[in-house]
């Protein structure tokens, strides 16, 4: 019985599922350290336009991307339900600026299509799958492919900035 169990959750991928205008998109769940409220975030200067600063979470300097910015989505200021999702990417940790980040989904692996070559703008290479469940379609982001090796050696050196 342990084995059938172990095998069917192998099946499915825990998903967070987060808000970019009236889109729902997902990123999965091991890639993501925690969910943070939108707080005040410091600019620096010579980063690019999507960099929109950093922030002192918890003793770590973190980089901030605002995601509808890095995806060419028509942006809105922050909200009282925005949030940071702060992701691994490589040595560094990154938070992402979202709408909202609302749920935790299982998503079976045979229910995610590979991408189309466009979607409502964002590019495919941005993009790891479309998943089809029942009502809804949910986008999922390939985080390793959000930034280039160039942009996080950029983050890395702003990461350095508050040592």
């Amino acid at each position: 019985m342990g084995l059938v169990h172990e095998v069917r959750s192998a099946e499915e991928i825990k998903i967070i599922v987060f808000g970019l205008n009236d889109q729902e998109y997902g990123v999965e769940v091991t890639k993501v350290k925690s969910i943070e409220r939108l707080e005040n975030i410091t600019r620096v200067p010579r980063t690019p336009k999507f960099v929109k600063g950093i922030i002192n979470l918890r003793g770590t300097v973190t980089p901030i991307i605002d995601l509808k910015e890095r995806l060419d989505i028509e942006g809105t200021d922050g909200t009282e339900h925005s949030r940071i999702i702060i992701i691994s990417l490589g040595d560094i940790e990154v938070g992402l600026i979202v709408d909202s980040a609302y749920d935790v989904i299982d998503v079976p692996a045979q229910s995610i299509q590979p991408p189309p070559v466009i979607i409502g703008g964002v590019r495919s290479e941005y993009i790891r799958g479309i998943a089809k469940l029942e009502q809804r379609l949910l986008v999922l982001l390939n985080l390793d492919r959000i930034l280039s090796a160039e942009e996080l050696n950029q983050l890395s050196a702003a990461e350095g900035i508050g040592r």
